[in-house]
């Protein structure tokens, strides 16, 4: 197959106005991303790790959240950036989070019926126009392939940046009966949208995702589907991720471009940004009626298929980041950590070396035939102050120790990531299977649970309940969540966007009971929503 050559599109395309293209500062470039800047280094360097210093310096979340969570990323390894603007590089411990969440969700959704297969990344524009709402909200972040082989093509491509289109093509082929259905499928697969600005993981032109697809026969059928897997997620994120989300349906005009309805899981990150972290859409007869999926029902008569589509992406590890991580840098729920669990061996004269490595390494493989994922830093290039601030920086939620003592003693040092310094740090913990297994276990648990709820007391102290709009603008101004009554026009919702900077996140499942009045209108309100500033 001949080179394809994408055309230049910032030329073509401007800054899409749907939600999903809200704006983020300016990638830092290489050299910023590894080193702070002089000053921040000098304010912070008595209080930063070893290992921070020498690299240049962690920027204190406090200071500059964003400059923080790029030099998390930079400095732990997760990724950087490609030759192409906008492009990131997962390296081999970010991408190991991701794998975490793969081997979590395969499981989940083989459990609910759906298979694995792939569909090609480029689809004929064509498909893409056929919807009218879909075309509409997708064109400005299109990438577009015009020559191939060298050669004009008959019919520009578009870079796939999600497949519902393409999906129905083939659905239409393969649906004939009622006995076809439900059809339900999931890709991994990576999509591409030409994002004007970018940030890691969070938004960049080309990213890795989960899309699941379902055909039904009946509306109730897609909406049950639609319903299971935003649950799905929610359970995902609670208990793998530790991030407390909170599920609901968008506003209509939060919608993705062709749904009916579009379902969603918003977390609450470090700084307080809202991050829709995983979408589950009920796509109704839109897709079905423009492409022609229909199936002969139990009676013989034609109908259009009711679909629904699904996805959770690699922005879910900007969450985690932006979640978790602290000033020491990235602090990672045991569930999802590659390695849970690093041994630093410590000796000082030549004729120790061999007996503390002996011990490590015996203790190395009772963890791992445990089913702990455990990781020996034997070597001897750093020392073990280093080698703590450097995994503590890549977020490793269990630390051992093993110095000569410890061997005389059969015991062991354990330390938390989640417990800074002494407090975290508990001596003489027995060498013998029996008793160590089940305490790391246990830690591993309880550091778990410690994040979970770390993070929802985060979340629910930054959430204000409001009755008014003036009461919505304070809190927003705060850099707080605003939840209260809302019955608004999408007009209503729009100034609240340009006056506030803040957008619908949800409508939650969970709702209030009692009568209530919207907080821009006055008039009887049957829901609340949840309005804040967002990634």
């Amino acid at each position: 197959m001949g080179a394809l050559r994408l055309p230049s599109l910032t030329s073509i395309f401007t800054v899409s106005s749907s939600a999903r293209s809200s704006l983020f500062p300016r990638r830092r470039s290489s050299s910023q991303l590894v080193f702070a800047k002089a000053t921040e280094v000098a304010e912070s360097k008595q209080k930063l790790p070893p290992v921070v210093q020498e690299q240049g310096g962690i920027t204190p979340r406090s200071q500059d959240f964003n400059a923080w969570y790029l030099d998390v990323i930079s400095m732990a390894e997760l990724a950087d950036y490609g030759p192409v603007r906008g492009t990131m590089v997962i390296r081999p411990y970010g991408y190991a989070i991701w794998e975490a969440i793969q081997d979590y969700l395969n499981i989940k959704f083989k459990e609910t019926g759906h298979s694995n297969m792939y569909f090609p990344q480029f689809i004929p524009y064509s498909f893409i126009e056929k919807e009218a709402s879909h075309v509409e909200g997708f064109s400005p972040e299109l990438a577009l392939v015009t020559v191939g082989g060298g050669k004009e093509l008959e019919e520009k491509l578009v870079v796939r940046p999600t497949s519902e289109t393409i999906v129905n093509h083939m659905f239409t082929q393969w649906i004939q009966s009622y006995r076809d259905l439900p059809l339900m499928i999931n890709q991994w697969a990576n999509v591409t949208r030409w994002e004007m600005r970018t940030k890691p993981f969070i938004r960049t032109l080309e990213f890795l995702w989960q899309e699941g697809h379902t055909a039904h026969a009946t509306l109730e059928e897609a909406e049950k589907e639609a319903m299971q897997m935003i649950d799905v997620y929610t359970k995902f994120a609670y208990e793998q991720a530790a991030i407390p989300v909170i599920p609901g349906r968008k506003s209509r005009v939060e919608t993705f471009a062709g749904a009916d309805r579009t379902y969603t899981i918003e977390a609450m990150m470090g700084d307080r940004k809202a991050l829709q972290a995983g979408t589950s859409h009920n796509l109704g007869q839109n897709f079905s009626r423009a492409f022609g999926t229909q199936f002969a029902d139990e009676n013989g008569q034609r109908q259009h298929v009711w679909q629904t589509s699904w996805a959770i992406s690699t922005r879910f590890v900007g969450g985690i980041i932006m979640t978790h991580g602290d000033d020491a840098g990235l602090m990672l729920p045991p569930r999802l950590a590659s390695v849970q669990v690093v041994i630093v061996p410590i000796w000082k004269k030549a004729n120790e070396k061999n007996e503390v490595l002996d011990a490590a390494l015996s203790v190395k493989d009772v963890l791992h035939g445990s089913g702990i994922k455990v990781k020996l830093d034997d070597s001897d290039q750093r020392t073990p102050g280093w080698k703590f601030n450097f995994w503590e920086m890549k977020g490793v939620p269990l630390r051992i120790e093993i110095g000569p003592r410890d061997v005389s003693s059969g015991s062991v040092v354990i330390s938390r990531r989640d417990i800074p310094g002494k407090p975290g740090k508990v001596f003489g913990i027995s060498m013998e299977p029996s008793v160590l297994v089940p305490y790391i276990k246990e830690k591993l648990d309880e550091i778990q649970s410690s994040l979970l709820d770390k993070a929802i007391a985060f979340r629910d102290s930054n959430i204000v309940d409001v009755s008014s709009y003036d009461e919505l603008k304070e809190a927003i101004s705060q850099g707080k969540w605003a939840r209260g009554p809302w019955v608004g026009s999408d007009e209503d919702e729009l100034k609240v966007k340009e006056e506030t900077g803040a957008t619908i996140r949800c409508f939650p499942f969970d709702q209030p009971q009692g009568p209530k009045k919207c907080l821009m209108t006055g008039s009887p309100a049957d829901e609340v929503a949840i309005f804040a500033k967002s990634y």
